[in-house]
């Protein structure tokens, strides 16, 4: 899935935070690791990536303290990110104009479900960044702050989720991460967050129901990507391939939680431990949201298993 060369992706809500505007993608940043523990257990590195990708605050795991209170993040536009054309080629500009697309789908899509809609901010952070959930490191990875409404993405995450996870490395695995964090911020609007109880664990928990959704939505907008559009309404996305899709899948296979604590780390699956869902419960929701198209399909909460 390919952006339109000619179609405009320039945003006021997208930043770079702590490395100007550069080309993000083509390296990676500094990623501070820990080793594996003891007794074959997963590194602390991928459960903080997948707390956060779940839409958690990873600096609960990290130390770090939330304020509970706003604090908007400014940094640089992103140099160079103008058009389609730039999208196709640098990682930090296919942030912005996946952004921007979901900018485009959301903003008419929430407010039918009954949602007080606003756009999230984004904010790509090589090294690390100030939040308003606190400071953070590209050992994070991405996540959604709640407290800021602001997508947070070290471009070069997208290099690893290929060559650690496993992903196919397709545009679309990569954009499934932006869009899956969009939908936390749709969760967070919507009041999702707040309502559910993410102190327990395993498969049927609130905190994997919570994940899935926001696979679900990431699937409800790729659906439509195709339809949305930019400020002069050009078409932002060339349609869609089976590739692609099949990219995404495998995006959302690459950071499931059976997969992480198995093959990743080399560990023992242990569902009881999820937070996040399994391979095959995430691309399930993925492909419901797509297939189906539709907010109401998306309801993880109301089903008896998911």
């Amino acid at each position: 899935m390919t952006f339109n060369p000619n179609a405009e992706i320039r945003s006021d809500n997208v930043s770079s935070s702590g490395g100007g505007g550069g080309m993000l993608g083509g390296g990676r940043g500094p990623r501070g690791r820990i080793a594996l523990g003891g007794g074959g257990g997963c590194l602390l590195l991928i459960i903080v990536i997948i707390y956060a990708l779940a839409g958690g605050n990873p600096l609960e795991l990290l130390g770090g303290t939330t304020t509970g209170q706003e604090q908007p993040v400014t940094g640089e536009a992103l140099a160079g990110c103008e058009t389609g054309e730039d999208a196709n080629r640098r990682d930090d500009c296919l942030v912005q104009a996946t952004i921007e697309s979901a900018d485009s789908f959301w903003s008419q899509a929430a407010p039918a479900a009954g949602i007080d809609f606003s756009e999230p901010r984004g904010t790509l952070y090589p090294g690390q960044v100030q939040t308003g959930c606190g400071p953070a490191t590209s050992a994070v990875g991405p996540f959604y702050c709640p407290a800021d409404a602001t997508i947070y993405i070290d471009a070069s995450f997208f290099e690893e989720l290929e060559s650690r996870y496993g992903a196919s490395g397709g545009q679309l695995s990569k954009m499934y991460v932006v869009a899956h964090e969009y939908g936390h911020h749709i969760q967070n609007l919507d009041g999702t967050m707040s309502r559910i109880d993410r102190s327990g664990t395993g498969p049927q928990s609130d905190g994997v129901r919570l994940e899935l959704q926001a696979d679900c939505y990431a699937g409800l907008w790729t659906r439509h990507a195709t339809s949305t559009v930019d400020e002069n309404g050009t078409a932002m996305l060339a349609p869609l391939t089976r590739q692609d899709i099949e990219d995404a899948l495998s995006g959302a296979s690459a950071v499931g939680d059976d997969h992480i604590q198995g093959e990743v780390a080399g560990g023992e699956v242990n569902p009881d431990s999820w937070t996040h869902g399994s391979s095959e419960q995430r691309r399930t929701w993925f492909l419901r949201g797509y297939e189906e198209g539709t907010y109401q399909a998306c309801d993880t909460f109301s089903e008896a298993e998911v």
